[in-house]
């Protein structure tokens, strides 16, 4: 995804599939992560910083870095950024999935088929049990929008038969909404069950999990609560703004915990 300019962690031009191809000259300054973080929220207001130096970190866009090592971002990173989000938001693409997308874009190919327009598990989309796990930690927070899924597409997009996501409701491993739909991180739950499911683990193991997710929740509410009280709307903006950034930091903590105990072990 290098591009021939000579500048270290340059990204080639990028301008997605149906965008207006002057847009990325109107804006030809380099960025910084505030700056970008503040378009990018005009569509995806619920992206934080974090959330763009992940998809940095997975190598989906590589801004320049001053002598300092502050991250600059072209207009064609942003463009970048944008897709991303967008194809998680749409579409529920994993990662591994908008890799591939990418890929086609800078070959100058034309990216492979979309999800139809009833959700995941329209023609030619990619769901499955087997996507990439790390998806989920990258959105935490209220439910991402985007098309609803009934239960038969919930189904179909993670790969499951009806009496797992049964044994799944009855554990509180998944649940639905008021109206009986799943949104988009339900579906990634569903996914990382099934796949967890590949080794062995059934739902009376993941209990554990459950518990532990619903006290970081209860820790992140410590916090937030006052501050989603306040009468001015916003401060009540800024603490869902800060609820999304602790529970980012709460799932990165989590897994790093995880990882340190397993290097531990004999």
């Amino acid at each position: 995804m290098q591009a021939d300019s000579g500048i270290p962690g340059a990204v080639a031009p990028f301008v997605p599939t149906g965008r207006r191809a002057g847009a990325v000259a109107l804006r030809p300054q380099l960025l910084s992560i505030g700056a970008v973080l503040t378009e990018l929220q005009a569509e995806f207001p619920e992206v934080t910083i974090s959330k763009i130096r992940f998809l940095e970190a997975e190598r989906l866009v590589e801004p320049q870095r001053t002598p300092s090592g502050y991250r600059k971002f072209s207009a064609a990173d942003v463009e970048r950024l944008a897709y991303v989000l967008r194809m998680q938001r749409d579409h529920y693409l994993p990662l591994r999935v908008i890799r591939e997308h990418l890929a086609a874009l800078d070959r100058g190919e034309n990216p492979p088929a979309l999800p139809g327009p009833g959700g995941p598990g329209g023609q030619g989309g990619h769901g499955g049990a087997g996507e990439e796990p790390q998806d989920t930690v990258t959105t935490p927070g209220p439910s991402v929008s985007g098309p609803r899924l009934g239960r038969a597409e919930l189904l179909a997009a993670a790969g499951i038969t009806e009496q797992q996501l049964t044994d799944w409701e009855s554990y509180g491993l998944v649940a639905a909404e008021g109206d009986g739909g799943f949104d988009g991180e339900m579906l990634q739950v569903a996914r990382l069950i099934a796949e967890l499911g590949r080794f062995g683990l059934e739902p009376r193991h993941l209990r554990a999990v459950k518990a532990a997710a619903d006290r970081e929740v209860g820790l992140v509410e410590q916090v937030v609560a006052p501050l989603r009280r306040h009468r001015n709307p916003q401060t009540r903006a800024h603490a869902a703004a800060m609820a999304r950034e602790l529970a980012n930091l709460s799932v990165r903590l989590h897994a790093a915990l995880v990882q340190v105990g397993l290097r531990a072990r004999p």
